[in-house]
């Protein structure tokens, strides 16, 4: 069974998705609100799953200072959205991140899991990629009985998931292009890699614009949608329209309807 490690940050104004306000017609808060949404989806996910949900937080004292809520705790406001979102609340564990860095937050858990608690995998995820449904990470623990590294690409060189049945020195392995970092990683420790289908990730204008088109394609076709976030492009009346005011045909631009 994988332990699936949710690194997550409370949905903020200012800290949740700052390029995605910078980029996109989303405020501050609107983002936030975007990135709560992915949020629930993704922990209901992994709840559903065959995986073991394991919400993974960086505690007020790594928070930027503008983004403590001194009436609400980093870990009081993640419980509550877990405790909103899922069947089973206390069936997840809750435990802060440790590092200063990304790349050592993660290694620093999944480290702890593979080599401490004796886990036959461990998984990260960002909360990012709201179409990581449960057969995704359910697929993804099958290819890691077969590979020691699985990982999940997606738009900008990044990963959506990454799981291991053996570690890996993490130290800098996330940083950016994700994929191939994490890929030349394994490599130097020995480790057959696996992939899975690629998904988009949110973090800019563009994500976004991504996201929101599959989102309404999908719907369209009556297939299965991320339904909080789903409710999220509805709510804002979110769609992606042609620009061909400079004569291309695949010019894309994300409005509000």
């Amino acid at each position: 069974m994988t332990v699936v490690a949710v690194l997550a940050d409370p949905p903020r104004p200012g800290l949740a998705l700052p390029r995605l306000a910078e980029t996109s017609p989303l405020s501050e808060v609107e983002a936030a609100e975007l990135s709560e949404a992915m949020l629930r989806d993704t922990l209901r996910a992994v709840e559903r799953s065959g995986g073991d949900l394991l919400v993974n937080y960086r505690p007020d004292d790594l928070l930027p200072d503008s983004a403590v809520d001194p009436e609400e705790s980093s870990e009081d406001a993640l419980k509550s959205i877990a405790a909103d979102v899922l069947d089973d609340p206390a069936a997840a564990r809750f435990e802060v991140q440790v590092g200063s860095t990304f790349s050592a937050r993660a290694g620093n858990t999944v480290s702890h899991l593979l080599s401490e608690e004796g886990v036959q995998s461990a998984a990260v995820l960002r909360g990012d990629a709201p179409f990581v449904l449960r057969s995704t990470i359910d697929s993804a623990a099958m290819k890691l009985r077969s590979h020691d590294v699985v990982l999940g690409p997606s738009t900008d060189g990044r990963v959506y998931y990454a799981g291991f049945k053996a570690p890996i020195d993490f130290e800098g392995a996330f940083a950016a292009p994700e994929a191939e970092t994490l890929v030349d990683c394994a490599n130097d420790a020995d480790r057959d890699v696996g992939f899975l289908g690629m998904q988009p990730t949110v973090r800019t204008g563009g994500d976004l614009a991504t996201l929101v088109s599959a989102i309404r394609a999908r719907w369209q076709a009556g297939r299965v949608v991320p339904e909080r976030t789903a409710e999220f492009v509805v709510d804002y009346g979110l769609a992606v329209v042609g620009d061909d005011s400079d004569g291309s045909e695949d010019e894309l631009r994300l409005v509000r309807e």
